[in-house]
């Protein structure tokens, strides 16, 4: 260490007085040298200071940390007097040794504070296990016969509340203790789950207890009232008498006191499985009150045994539970509100809680008693009819009962206003029985699917189904009788009846199941009945044109006719399916099954629920159009042919025209084998007019246009003829009356014809006017857009000019 030294000092003497020059620099060196000794020690001192600060702050901790850092302390101060003056070893030192008594410090603050929270724990179980023992050991006594007369047993009573409130007090902060901790020392994991034993015995120890004691109140007071059997419904049923407002002074408040305590044990319970790992929600109470079930346990032991007379009598069933609801919510909300609301139990509902136990009972049977058997038969072929109308009467029952509960629940409440997948609500509905039971909710799908199926094949066959006329428009009410069926927006589609029926089916098919709780089981059902019940009818749509073979044979009006309220058909339920996608339903259906399949979705095609189903009737619009279109053209092209075979006469002279023109006046006459075509154009035109829709029409008739400017332009104006002055005029003459078929859809048809358009006014044009757009190559494209002509080539606008004809 010494030569260490001595070569460090020899070193920085080379450095600094190397040679005679550097000498008188010597005074100065020595100055600065003596300055950063001073420093050095300052930094020393002021660290010294603050390792003594910051151990005297953890020395007043615990005994044992004193100890410890008094002794560290001693070291430290010890090895301090040891450091040199310069400060270079002492500060190097330092330096090693602070990481190590920190680290030291640390450990001894984590034992201290590990100690800390296991003895507090262990004080905290131990009041808690002598106050529950307390409790649960009192011998049970009826207390409502006992209170009135004796003394000791209302002090008895009174002192059993408070070791419960002390219990439950307790196991309040013991939960906050061991939330804290897995929070921040998910280390400290054995601790935890010690307490967490202890505490979890004691408190279904407590939970038993205070359960008993529940029932025991509630047989004395005469809890569950007597059933008055419902008269197939529960609207005209009589008033059921409730013990619950028959409780008066001290039965109330006892009652009261032990609702209570029932409450806080399950927003103990709730906490304790949702609360250490994110914060606790109200709608972690999905399984009910306990309190409330209690309620409902002997009302369901008494219900089953009148459920079980009445198994080919499901009706009288569903009656008998919302006449029991209907006629003791109304107290329930009066009497139990006010404590779930005094338990600090947010969100809570006690009608809700009633109903959801209520239905729960109703599921639990129908779960056991009535679909497995239907199940089994299901798989009997023979028996499917039989089983189908009892699945369906089921159902029919079950949704009529759900809406019915829902409107015993506020419409202000909870249940309607919140998210549909939590709170009370996945057992607010009978049809959460399916939620558990893929097997069933197939066979549920496919009974409504082939009932939709066969409410809807009639329709298929009736061809004044397919008609738009509102003269033919009928609809059945549910008498059966038929009546006028009017629909802006089917009209404006002119859109088949059958159409309107297969959407008012799969609506139906969608609503049947609303009440499932679950999303994805609720998607999944409509995926299974309605979206299959449309792709059904598409297919029925395609048939349908198909049986037209219009590609094998010219047009008919009929078959065109057919073809035209196939598509009315589809664009119809195309406009409709958007709307209902665009249903904030829909919408959360997709993305929730989006997020199920890991999918991304965003965008707006991702997000639509029937997004297959539109891109398969836009597919067969679009076919369907480009066929009608095509036969068009078609027929146009063979019912002209000889127009066009004979166009060399379009370099004619004036004289010539007489004997091939319908008209002594040359400039207004239409070539005679032209007339035809116009004439099958015009009328096909106004047919589909009549039978199609708005919107594909316009697409028809504009594509049939282009269609035919390309056709004529290269049939005619591209081949190699020459056209005489009175040529031109005939060809203007022959053009015009093909704008005038289009004339009834717009105003300026000859837009429509731009190729055509522009080629006559090349033929319009002067001689001299021509050559110089011949003549000038490099600028003809200019020269054409300012004679306004826009949409021909340079090498189309030549051969035009080139054939022209000019008069000597």
């Amino acid at each position: 260490m010494a030569n260490q030294y001595e070569a460090h000092l020899l070193g920085f003497l080379e450095d600094h007085l190397s040679s005679r020059e550097d000498l008188s620099k010597a005074l100065e060196l020595a100055n600065k040298l003596r300055s950063d000794c001073c420093d050095l020690k300052q930094n020393l001192i002021g660290l010294h200071n603050r390792v003594t600060n910051l151990t005297v702050s953890w020395i007043s901790r615990s005994v044992k940390a004193k100890a410890s850092i008094h002794h560290l302390h001693f070291n430290l101060h010890n090895l301090l007097q040891s450091f040199p003056e310069d400060g270079v070893d002492s500060e190097k030192t330092l330096v090693e040794h602070l990481p190590q008594l920190a680290n030291e410090v640390r450990r001894i603050e984590a034992v201290r504070s590990y100690a800390e929270i296991a003895l507090r724990l262990e004080a905290l179980v131990g009041d808690l296990e002598d106050a529950a023992t307390w409790v649960v050991n009192r011998q049970n006594r009826n207390m409502f016969s006992e209170i009135c007369s004796d003394s000791a047993a209302q002090s008895e009573l009174g002192l059993r509340q408070e070791k419960l409130v002390l219990c439950i007090g307790i196991m309040t902060n013991i939960e906050q203790i061991l939330r804290t901790v897995a929070r921040s020392k998910s280390q400290w994991c054995h601790l935890v789950r010690s307490a967490d034993n202890r505490v979890d015995k004691t408190f279904l120890a407590l939970k038993r207890q205070v359960l008993a004691d529940q029932r025991v109140l509630l047989a004395s007071i005469g809890w569950p009232p007597a059933f008055v059997m419902p008269e197939m419904g529960c609207a005209k049923s009589s008033s059921l008498p409730n013990p619950l407002t028959l409780m008066k002074g001290e039965t109330r408040q006892i009652y009261s006191q032990s609702f209570l305590a029932l409450c806080a044990l399950q927003h103990l319970q709730a906490q304790k499985e949702n609360g250490r790992l994110h914060p606790f929600k109200p709608e972690d109470y999905t399984m009910g009150l306990w309190a409330i079930d209690e309620l409902v346990t002997p009302i369901a032991s008494k219900m089953e045994y009148h459920f079980s007379k009445w198994i080919d009598q499901p009706e009288l069933i569903f009656a008998l539970v919302c006449k029991i609801s209907r006629h003791l919510i109304v107290a329930v909300d009066d009497v139990l509100q006010p404590l779930i609301d005094e338990a600090r139990l947010v969100s809570c509902s006690a009608k809700e809680a009633w109903v959801s136990a209520m239905i729960q009972v109703l599921s639990g049977f129908l779960a056991k008693n009535f679909f497995p058997s239907l199940a089994e038969k299901y798989q009997d072929k023979q028996r499917r009819p039989e089983v189908m109308s009892s699945w369906l009467q089921l159902i029919d029952l079950a949704i009529t009962l759900d809406n019915q509960m829902q409107s015993l629940v506020d419409l202000g409440g909870h249940l309607l206003s919140g998210n549909k997948t939590g709170g009370f609500f996945n057992a607010m509905s009978v049809l959460s029985l399916f939620c558990d039971r893929s097997e069933w909710l197939k066979i549920w799908a496919r009974i409504e699917l082939k009932d939709a199926w066969k409410r809807l094949k009639p329709e298929l066959k009736d061809e004044r189904a397919w008609s738009f006329d509102n003269v033919h428009i009928r609809d059945f009410n549910e008498e059966g009788k038929t009546e006028k069926y009017l629909m802006i927006a089917r009209e404006d589609h002119k859109a088949p009846l059958v159409a309107d029926t297969v959407l008012k089916i799969s609506r139906e098919l969608i609503q049947r199941c609303q009440s499932l709780p679950s999303i994805l089981v609720r998607a999944e059902f409509i995926r299974s009945t309605a979206v299959k019940f449309l792709w059904y009818f598409f297919r029925a749509l395609l048939w349908r044109c198909r049986k037209t073979e219009l590609f094998n044979s010219y047009l008919e009006d009929y078959a065109l006719t057919r073809v035209c309220h196939c598509l009315n058909a589809a664009s119809y339920c195309e406009s409709k399916l958007q709307e209902w996608s665009d249903d904030v339903d829909f919408v959360e259906l997709r993305i929730v099954e989006a997020h199920n399949m890991h999918v991304d979705a965003e965008g707006n095609d991702k997000v639509c629920f029937f997004a297959e189903e539109l891109r398969s009737l836009e597919e067969l619009q679009t076919n369907w159009l480009i066929e009608i279109i095509g036969d068009l053209l078609h027929e146009f092209e063979s019912l002209s042919g000889e127009y066009i075979q004979n166009r060399d006469y379009f370099g004619l002279e004036q004289d010539d025209f007489c004997s091939i023109r319908d008209s002594s006046d040359m400039d207004l006459a239409v070539s005679t084998v032209l007339l035809e075509a116009l004439d099958t154009l015009r009328n096909r035109l106004h047919l589909i007019r009549t039978n199609l829709n708005s919107k594909d029409f316009l697409d028809l008739w504009r594509s049939v246009a282009n269609g035919l400017d390309h056709f004529i332009f290269c049939s005619i104006l591209m081949s190699n003829i020459k056209f005489s002055d009175s040529g031109v005029s005939h060809l203007r003459a022959d053009m015009q009356a093909l704008f005038h078929a289009f004339k009834p859809y717009c105003a300026r048809p000859e837009a429509f014809f731009p190729c055509i358009r522009d080629s006559l006014k090349l033929l319009d044009m002067d001689k001299e006017q021509a050559m110089l757009i011949l003549c000038n190559v490099e600028n003809r494209i200019k020269s054409l857009h300012f004679c306004g002509i826009m949409h021909l080539s340079s090498d189309q606008a030549e051969k035009v000019l080139w054939n022209r004809m000019f008069a000597v």
